[in-house]
């Protein structure tokens, strides 16, 4: 018991510094599987990732990553298995800000999608890294 009281600072320093190793892991819970613009353009390049985007029709020919294909979230479950046929290639899916992307995620990974991923932040991640966007 006097070494924890003696040694009180360090106990607490090798605490703070276990926190700050565990906490990008615990933060991400709800974005697993979510990819930052880099890592999209990545995936896209050297495995062929298809994109998806998940806005409604209007949003998408505002502005979308080139070659996407459109399935709104609420026909995702119904389309994304005639869009995307080989389950085992990555799909990365596409919003305005990354909320409606991760929901499509799940759904994805919920049909036997596992390379499912999220693109953090959406489509304004996407126009801020100054990656080329198509207009339908």
């Amino acid at each position: 018991m006097s070494f924890f009281l003696e040694n009180w600072i360090l106990i607490a320093v090798a605490f703070s510094a276990g926190v700050m190793l565990v906490w990008p892991a615990v933060s991400a819970g709800g974005r697993a599987g979510s990819l930052n613009a880099a890592q999209a353009v990545q995936l896209m390049n050297r495995k062929k990732a298809v994109v998806v985007d998940v806005r409604d029709a209007t949003e998408f020919a505002a502005g979308h990553v080139i070659g996407a294909k459109n399935l709104p979230l609420a026909e995702l479950e119904a389309r994304l298995p005639g869009t995307v046929k080989n389950k085992a290639t990555p799909v990365i899916l596409v919003c305005g800000n990354g909320a409606t992307a991760n929901r499509g995620a799940a759904i994805a990974k919920k049909l036997g999608y596992e390379n499912a991923h999220s693109l953090t932040g959406g489509m304004g991640a996407w126009r801020a890294a100054n990656l080329p966007v198509e207009k339908a």
